[in-house]
């Protein structure tokens, strides 16, 4: 096989390396996936606008997110069971985030715990869902500070999971004799991710959580706890609750209008990440990047506002923060490369999305990343209503 380079390269790496159902958990999206293919395709509709004869001698693609110097506006998103991808594959990703200079977003349910990863070296934003048990909440909230995590990631887009065909197709889910016996086979037939991470990587628990055993096959029990935790009651004025207990930043997750953007302004939030959950939640809603300008319309100038969903190249960054995110977050991509090649793959899939930005911006005669505005793109989408 070709060296990997882009995302797409290192997709097809880890579609060989890791077990199907594994492949199919993080490479497949809600109902038809139709939504997961927009998110992708919809930055298409702007075009850069190259400009020449400029001085950009001195381009940087350096920035600030949640208060924090960046190498590029960008961080790694919060991905539930990357330690299954990869061996230890959050404190993996957590390396190679540290030497490129980037945060990383850590998920609840992460196998890593948040110490692990923190003592990789990078920033770490925590990702929370409200769970039913609130003293478990706080507790998840006293360890991230006391870990030093200073921003946290408020998912809101999950009060159900969305309905994900392709999970019941490859056996992750089922507890049928024949969904055991595929997710059996799956396994030995992957001997490499047999002794690379399901025994060399094991503990294979919830590291924040503590008490839940992943067992790397008994993932029927993990979705039983995950359906069982998260609160279909939560609503806006539970934000105050959160903020009470909460002092460091505060960014709410999976908005997509801009009703749900103020509603978090008013709520005391710092920033909104426009995220439609990877269209793993409800297929046939907008992408991302289509909604980010209503977005930061409505409530730019208030928050800090990100876009996740559908970032494949430096490209796609540069459009972005041209249409207002402040930055982006990536998960498929970086998860791609963790299972292709481990810290390495990250390193250089980060290192690669950087020289992809570095290079549009100088060609477009930009040499900062605030110069970057609606101006430096040309719309070339559908009529916009």
């Amino acid at each position: 096989m070709i060296r990997p380079v882009t995302p797409a390269d290192y997709r097809e790496y880890a579609r060989r390396r890791l077990p199907g159902f594994l492949f199919h958990y993080i490479d497949g999206a809600a109902n038809e996936e139709r939504t997961a293919d927009r998110n992708q395709s919809d930055f298409g509709r702007w075009q850069l606008r190259q400009r020449v004869m400029r001085d950009v001698s001195g381009v940087s693609t350096a920035a600030r997110l949640a208060g924090e110097d960046v190498a590029l506006p960008l961080a790694l998103a919060p991905v539930g069971l990357t330690g299954m991808f990869a061996r230890r594959g959050e404190a993996s990703a957590g390396r190679a985030a540290a030497r490129v200079g980037v945060p990383m977003g850590l998920s609840t349910v992460s196998i890593c715990s948040i110490r692990e990863v923190q003592a990789a070296g990078p920033a770490v934003w925590f990702q929370l869902y409200m769970l039913r048990d609130r003293d478990l909440v706080l507790q998840l909230l006293e360890q991230a500070w006391e870990s030093g995590v200073r921003t946290l990631l408020f998912t809101v887009d999950l009060a159900m999971e969305g309905v994900r065909h392709r999970d019941i197709r490859s056996g992750m889910v089922g507890s049928t004799l024949r969904a055991r016996l595929g997710r059996a086979w799956q396994i030995v037939s992957h001997p490499r991710w047999v002794w690379d991470v399901g025994l060399r990587g094991r503990p294979h628990t919830f590291g924040n959580l503590g008490f839940f055993d992943t067992a790397s096959n008994d993932l029927n029990a993990y979705k039983s706890f995950i359906a069982g935790q998260f609160d279909r009651a939560v609503t806006w004025e539970d934000i105050g609750w959160l903020r009470e207990h909460w002092q460091g930043r505060l960014y709410i997750k999976g908005v997509l209008c801009e009703e749900d953007a103020r509603a978090a302004a008013e709520r005391g939030a710092d920033g909104v990440v426009v995220s439609n959950h990877g269209g793993r939640q409800l297929d046939e809603v907008s992408s991302t990047i289509g909604k980010l300008p209503e977005v930061v319309a409505a409530v730019g100038d208030q928050l800090e506002v990100l876009l996740d969903g559908g970032v494949r190249s430096g490209l796609d960054i540069v459009r972005a923060v041209a249409l207002g995110a402040r930055g982006v977050l990536i998960g498929r991509p970086f998860v791609y490369a963790l299972a292709a090649r481990g810290e390495a793959g990250v390193h250089d899939l980060l290192a690669t999305l950087q020289h992809e930005m570095t290079v549009a911006m100088a060609l477009m005669g930009v040499t900062q990343v605030n110069e970057l505005n609606p101006d430096c793109l040309q719309y070339c989408g559908p009529e916009r209503v």
